[in-house]
């Protein structure tokens, strides 16, 4: 963790630099500044820390000065020898409110507030992350509504051998029914699983659970038998044949 020191006793902030090797170690104090403005010049030419220890009674102005004057500015605990500084110092957000001379004890727990700070604002983003990942991930059909007589009957995509194509109609077929579907194929390719199901030729959409065995056919095709069995013979067409090798993992 990142810290800039403003104070403008040097004793005070000698001390606090030694406190805070003292309680923690992995803490890098980037640099001790005196005054407003040269705490303002600092800010202007170096990337913030992760935190400002901040006095509030400067020789040449106030530690709040400092802050109206950046774009933005990092998790503060101010540190003070004025009570009355209180009130002002909380509606810049700030950590703790530490008054002088520093106790051991009181600036562990205000630094431990912003490694918990830290800690939520990590998980927070982690989350963030995962469900942007989730709205980014494609989403594929799961289920479909196929009318059987008078009623509609839900199939899950899973239960799904493939889809033919015969005569203008579409046909959805499981392993033990064969239903007609609103769907071109074309259509359905775009809402199926592309890792599921693959569109063999103009008549075929398969899953790959649907594959029993594959042949070599003439004119560098190939010749499938599915389960359920189909009708006629299901060919994989030659502009297709390297695609599917590849989806099929062979």
């Amino acid at each position: 963790m990142k810290v800039v020191i403003i104070e403008d006793e040097a004793l005070s902030a000698k001390r606090l630099a030694k406190l805070l090797g003292e309680v923690f170690p992995h803490m890098e104090v980037l640099t001790m500044l005196e005054s407003v403005n040269a705490s303002i010049a600092w800010f202007h030419e170096n990337d913030y820390p992760d935190l400002i220890f901040l006095d509030i009674q400067l020789n040449d102005g106030t530690g709040f000065e400092i802050l109206r004057k950046l774009d933005g500015y990092p998790h503060i605990i101010f540190t003070t020898a004025y009570e009355q500084y209180a009130l002002d110092a909380f509606k810049f957000n700030s950590i703790d409110y530490l008054l002088k001379p520093i106790d051991k004890e009181e600036l562990l727990t205000a630094v431990n507030k912003l490694e918990q700070i830290h800690k939520s604002e990590e998980s927070n983003y982690q989350d963030k992350i995962e469900a942007l990942g989730k709205q980014l991930m494609p989403t594929f059909r799961e289920r479909f509504l196929v009318k059987v007589g008078l009623q509609f009957k839900s199939i899950l995509t899973d239960e799904i051998a493939y889809f033919s194509y015969k005569d203008g109609l579409s046909y959805l077929h499981t392993s033990d029914q064969c239903l007609p579907i609103d769907y071109t194929l074309d259509q359905l390719i775009e809402e199926l699983d592309p890792k599921a199901f693959f569109r063999i030729n103009r008549q075929y959409v398969i899953s790959l659970k649907s594959v029993k065995e594959i042949h070599s056919y003439f004119n560098s095709r190939l010749l499938l038998t599915l389960s359920p069995a189909s009708e006629e013979e299901v060919i994989v067409s030659r502009e297709r044949v390297l695609n599917f090798k590849i989806w099929a993992g062979m």
